[in-house]
């Protein structure tokens, strides 16, 4: 697949009421090379293969804040509304962060070990049953009021986006964590 586009990048937000000042914009365009890896394309017409894009706040804002990396790391473009590129460029982000974003969102808690870490949980998912490891209460985490994040011993993250819509059983569980 060989799709190609120009978006336009910006930093910072404009925001009127803002003293951090004006947005801050350039042209820049991706494609993918024919191994079928990303190719950031600068406004210079630079050609940055094997770039990689991470959401910078996956939880919180996961259609928003998009960092472009070039294979050594650097940072080669940060966009904050990627929703806002032309329709092929969004496309081709989405798909490459599809493959590297990986948090199951947790909609039943079906049963865990023990009141003690570790302890192993067996949970349903958006992606299917699952069981995982449990190493300390620490790894339950609130990150606001009804939003839930748990680490597993792996390192695997997996959401409750909504603490209030599981039902009674799983929602204690949790509670009893954060």
């Amino acid at each position: 697949m060989n799709t190609n586009g120009n978006g336009k990048l910006t930093v910072l937000s404009s925001d009127s009421n803002s003293s951090r000042g004006a947005a801050l914009s350039s042209k820049f365009g991706l494609t993918r090379d024919e191994w079928g890896q990303l190719v950031f394309i600068d406004s210079n017409g630079a050609k940055h293969a094997n770039v990689t894009p991470v959401v910078l706040f996956p939880i919180s804002e996961p259609d928003a804040w998009i960092s472009i990396r070039a294979g050594d790391g650097a940072e080669l473009a940060c966009v904050a509304e990627p929703h806002k590129l032309p329709a092929d460029v969004w496309k081709l982000l989405k798909e490459e962060l599809a493959q590297r974003e990986f948090v199951p969102v947790i909609e039943r808690i079906v049963r865990i070990s023990g009141n003690s870490e570790p302890c192993e949980w067996q949970v349903e998912t958006n992606r299917g049953p699952t069981q995982f490891l449990l190493k300390s209460e620490d790894d339950v985490r609130r990150i606001s009021d009804q939003q839930i994040l748990i680490v597993d011993a792996y390192g695997t993250r997996y959401h409750i986006p909504d603490l209030s819509a599981l039902d009674v059983k799983s929602r204690r569980i949790v509670e009893w964590y954060v």
